[in-house]
């Protein structure tokens, strides 16, 4: 059996209700998010934690501001990485590969926020430096986006970039189908 990493990518307070900048669904993706690290926990897999920091003005995750925080009910364990990004890409300018490889990981999967972006540009990023890549879709959060002024609702933008990620990028898989 291959050596696997479960990597949870922004699940920061910013993104809850009480945030700067609220997710659609963020409450039941962190609850899913939270089972599949209690089963990776047990498994033995490595837990890694990405929190993102904005080295710019940007209207949250602005740096020392509690929006940056991760959230209570997935923080990390003892022992467990995180690492702190600036980019959409958690593999971009992180050590994110290299402890991947020092642990000698093959499968990456990942959970977190947001579907459209963070979850988005880590899983090509994952896929492109070879690793098998995992993302399990319901413990995964994004929001509405504005298009031509026609506003996109949160479902179809998160359907519309699992659908993308499982044509070429990796598996996509719910907690349900992962657990098993």
């Amino acid at each position: 059996m291959s050596k696997r990493a479960i990597v949870i990518v922004d699940l920061q307070k910013d993104y809850l209700g009480s945030g700067r900048f609220p997710l659609v669904g963020i409450d039941a993706a962190v609850l899913k998010a939270t089972q599949v690290v209690e089963a990776a926990r047990k498994n033995g897999d490595l837990v890694i934690h990405i929190r993102h920091e904005s080295p710019i003005e940007a209207p949250f995750f602005a740096i020392g501001t509690e929006g940056t925080d991760i959230i209570p009910a997935i923080a990390p364990g003892e022992g467990e990485t995180v690492i702190t990004k600036n980019y959409p890409n958690a593999f971009r300018e992180t050590d994110l590969a290299r402890i991947l490889n020092a642990s000698a990981v093959e499968d990456v999967v990942l959970v977190g926020a947001m579907s459209h972006m963070c979850i988005d540009a880590t899983a090509r990023a994952s896929a492109d430096l070879g690793y098998r890549t995992t993302i399990v879709e319901d413990a995964c959060a994004t929001r509405d986006v504005e298009f031509k002024g026609e506003v996109v609702p949160a479902a179809i933008v998160h359907a519309a970039f699992m659908s993308a990620l499982a044509f070429a990028y990796g598996q996509v898989v719910s907690t349900a189908d992962f657990a098993s």
